[in-house]
């Protein structure tokens, strides 16, 4: 057994490290043990769980929709069942690899249903939003 003293992001540690023969070494990898419970201190922040998304509405049959055009996380929320848009006017923001991005109107419309909410993850395809 060989003990070492190890520096991490300015933390001081002293560990032991056990050596292995080359065929301990090979029987511990194909049956690899258990790794030690993490202690409290080790265990990292939790963060909290994004909101959950509300269920999608049936669209009735003329009904349009604004498809996520990447997988990301939803920002922010423009509009509402209900609401009234002009062409360009931005409908919600899609955060994807750390860049904001606005989606866009195409063209004048009501929104019939609005099926993220603020926090939650998006895959590509999925449908946000969906208007007449």
């Amino acid at each position: 057994m060989r003990k070492y003293i190890v520096k991490v992001n300015g933390s001081v540690y002293e560990v032991e490290v056990e050596e292995l023969t080359a065929g301990e070494a090979a029987q511990s990898a194909a049956a690899p043990e258990k790794p030690a419970p993490a202690k409290a201190e080790d265990k990292p922040a939790e963060t909290p769980a994004p909101a959950a998304q509300p269920s999608p509405k049936p669209a009735s049959a003329g009904a349009k929709s604004i498809n996520a055009p990447m997988p990301g996380s939803i920002i922010s929320v423009s509009v509402k069942p209900g609401d009234t848009f002009r062409s360009g006017q931005v409908l919600l923001v899609l955060e994807a690899m750390k860049m904001e991005n606005e989606i866009m109107a195409p063209h004048d419309g009501k929104v019939i249903s609005v099926n993220v909410s603020a926090g939650s993850s998006v895959n590509s395809g999925d449908v946000l939003i969906s208007y007449e």
